[in-house]
């Protein structure tokens, strides 16, 4: 699964083996990092619905500013990595993760749910930028073969994140009774905790030397690669539209979650349904490693197609078969979910050389399907919360598509 081929590396034949290691752990330490924060996210919808009285479709919201901002800001950050370079991205990035994070105290304090947005905008903004660099960075770290296996090894990283933030929110977000209680002391708190973490992280980019990376035909002076071009590969094209799918059924699954859990599963309190989600975040974190594995074995485009109709299977159990078992299956949903994100992008980007890092930049765009959706299945479960679940079996297909044919490179 490579990005460019032999001859497009010899920018890191200096750098290989043990020098390449530190520059890929720490780059994989910002997957950890994204994740953690997208896992509080589907605890803090919950959350806000009791503490600030808001409901279903409005607390989508939340998702729609976090990803509204990958929309917005995912070609701005990968103009500025183009022209000062990946490390110069990551730390801008993680200044704007903080800055977001340490917002969340004062909007705790006003107890206003548009300042949480503002927020958590920024803060998203800064995960764009540390996406938009960490993706295209560890695909080109490393030799062209092993690219998909790379990606998603740093990605399997991104959901241990993501399982320990619903565990720390569901404990500290609700009380025993698992309500909410309208305190929101705790929210303020966990946020100026990731602020000081993140700037310590930041500052160790800022000490340490990573090497840069350009693809053939790319130089410091040559930035201008024409967009006609980029989208004159189908893979790319096919890419970005089963990115943006893929996105929607994530955040929408994840965004009510807990709601569904609440309502057809038996006397499952807010609690511990944040505790079934973090335990549906450990089976995407195990099925990003086991997807990792078996990509030795099975073709990324057959694992992901193959992934892509089992969600679309259990997804029909959600909608048309709602109770326990149903609770379950919305669990399995995340295994399956695990390997779709990193294998569409290392898909996407394949042979695409110089455009490499302004096809990741679009591809990160296509992010704004979890903005633009679950607003979508908000507005559904309103009347139905199990019909709501259709949505994200239906981009599951688009994802199936993509593995069966969409992911072929083709130029014209």
């Amino acid at each position: 699964m490579a990005i460019a081929s032999p001859t497009q590396q010899t920018n890191i034949s200096a750098g290989t083996g043990k020098k390449l290691l530190l520059p890929f752990i720490l780059v994989t330490s910002l997957f950890f990092l994204w994740g953690f924060a997208y896992g509080l996210l589907d605890v803090l919808n919950k959350h806000f619905q009791e503490a600030l009285n808001i409901t279903k479709m409005r607390s989508t919201l939340l998702q729609g500013a976090y990803f509204g901002a990958y929309f917005l800001m995912a070609l701005p950050a990968g103009w500025v990595m183009k022209k000062r370079g990946y490390k110069f991205g990551i730390i801008m990035g993680l200044c704007m993760y903080a800055l977001g994070a340490l917002l969340f105290y004062p909007a705790a304090v006003v107890r206003n749910f548009d300042w949480f947005l503002i927020a958590l905008f920024i803060l998203a903004a800064g995960l764009t930028f540390l996406e938009t660099a960490a993706n295209p960075y560890v695909t080109v770290l490393g030799p062209p073969s092993s690219s998909t296996f790379r990606l998603n090894l740093s990605q399997s990283f991104n959901g241990v994140g993501s399982f320990f933030g619903p565990i720390i929110g569901g404990k500290l977000f609700f009380n025993e009774g698992g309500n909410t209680g309208g305190d929101l002391s705790n929210v303020s708190f966990v946020y100026l905790v990731i602020t000081f973490v993140v700037l310590a992280i930041a500052l160790m980019f800022y000490l340490t030397k990573l090497p840069e990376i350009r693809e053939e035909g790319e130089t410091a002076g040559n930035n201008s690669v024409p967009v006609r071009k980029l989208w004159s590969y189908s893979h790319f094209t096919w890419s970005v539209v089963a990115q943006f799918f893929y996105v929607a059924a994530q955040v929408g699954v994840g965004a009510l979650f807990i709601n569904y859990a609440t309502h057809y599963g038996k006397d499952i309190t807010n609690a511990q349904a944040a505790y079934l989600l973090s335990i549906a975040l450990l089976l995407f974190t195990i099925g990003r490693f086991v997807g990792t594995a078996l990509m030795k074995r099975i073709p990324a485009n057959v694992l992901l197609t193959v992934y892509a109709i089992i969600n679309i299977l259990l997804c029909a159990v959600i909608v048309y078969m709602p109770g326990q078992t149903a609770v379950y299956a919305l669990m399995v949903v995340f295994f399956f979910m695990s390997i779709m994100f990193p294998t569409i992008f290392a898909l996407g980007v394949k042979d695409l050389g110089a455009h490499t890092k302004r096809a990741s930049g679009f591809i990160i765009m296509s992010i704004v399907g979890g903005a633009l959706v679950p607003p979508v299945m908000g507005l559904i479960s309103e009347k139905s919360l199990a019909t709501s679940f259709i949505v994200p079996l239906l981009c599951f297909a688009v994802v199936a598509l993509f593995g069966w044919k969409g992911y072929k490179v083709k130029s014209v």
